[in-house]
C-alpha cells in the first residue's frame, strides 16, 4: 500500500469522512506538503464527485480532463494546495481552494468567464545568473523579477498560466490577511503590526484581535481580497 494510507491518518485538514473507508491515496511530492494539498484523485472522487470510484476517477484525469493552474495535469497523486485553481472545461466549471475555520481545505466555485489568477506568498528570493532576481513561491513555482522591492512575506497576484504580474501586496502595517493555520485559520483580518524576533524563533504579526507567527500569514489585499474569499462555515467530516 505504499500510494495509500489509512484514512485515520490523513491530515486533519483534508474534508474526507472518516468512516466507511480504510484507505486513501498519498499525494506525490511536489508543489504542497502532504498536510496542505489533497491528491487530484481525491478532489475528483470525493470533493467534486465527478466519479463514483478510482477507476472512474483516473480515466477523467488520464483523459486530460482536469486543468490545474491552467496546466493539464495527469496524475492522479498530483497534489492540490491552498490557492490552486482547477478547471474543467468539459462542463465549464472552475474551483479554487480556499482554507475554512477548522482549517480544512475546501473547493469554492467561480465563474469560468473571469480571467485566470492566482495569489502567491513569496517565501523567499534569491539572486541567479546576471544578477537576476528569482522568487520562490509557496507552491514551488518560481519567477524572475526586475522589483527588488518584493520580500520574503509579500503576495503577488498572477494571471495564469503565463505567470504574469498583475498586483503586489507587501506584508505591512493595515494590510488585509489570510490566516491560513493555527486557531484562526480561515480567518480574514488586517495587520497591525509585525514583531521582529532576535532568535531562531518565528516572527509574529498581531492582527485584530489575535496574534499569530509570520509563516501563517498570507497578505490578500489593501481594501479588500483581490480574489473573492468567501466566508466559509465550518463542517463537520467525522
Amino acid at each position: 500500500m505504499g500510494d495509500h494510507m489509512k484514512l485515520v491518518a490523513a491530515p486533519r485538514s483534508w474534508p474526507l469522512p472518516r468512516k466507511g473507508r480504510k484507505w486513501v491515496m498519498k499525494p506525490s511530492p511536489g508543489p504542497h506538503s502532504k498536510e496542505t494539498s489533497l491528491p487530484l484523485l481525491v478532489v475528483v472522487r470525493d470533493i467534486l464527485h465527478l466519479a463514483e470510484n478510482a477507476k472512474e476517477a483516473r480515466y477523467i484525469i488520464n483523459k486530460g480532463n482536469i486543468l490545474v493552474d491552467g496546466v493539464v495535469r495527469k496524475d492522479p497523486k498530483f497534489p492540490v494546495g491552498f490557492f490552486d485553481v482547477i478547471t474543467i472545461p468539459k462542463i465549464d466549471a472552475r474551483y479554487r481552494v480556499l482554507i475554512d475555520r477548522r482549517g480544512r481545505l475546501r473547493l469554492v466555485s467561480e465563474p469560468s468567464s473571469e480571467n485566470l489568477t492566482k495569489l502567491y506568498r513569496v517565501r523567499n528570493k534569491t539572486i541567479v545568473k546576471k544578477g537576476r532576481i528569482q522568487l520562490n513561491l509557496h507552491d514551488g513555482a518560481n519567477i524572475l523579477v526586475e522589483d527588488q522591492n518584493i520580500k520574503p512575506g509579500d503576495s503577488l497576484l498572477l494571471e495564469l498560466p503565463e505567470k504574469k504580474i498583475l498586483g503586489h501586496i507587501p506584508l505591512k502595517q493595515g494590510v488585509l490577511a489570510l490566516i491560513t493555520g493555527g486557531q484562526h485559520a480561515g480567518e480574514l483580518s488586517r495587520v497591525r503590526e509585525i514583531k521582529v524576533i532576535r532568535s531562531p524563533m518565528r516572527n509574529v504579526v498581531l492582527l485584530e484581535g489575535f496574534e499569530t507567527v509570520i509563516d501563517y500569514v498570507f497578505p490578500v489585499g489593501t481594501d479588500e481580497p483581490l480574489i473573492k474569499i468567501p466566508p466559509l462555515k465550518e463542517e463537520v467530516s467525522e
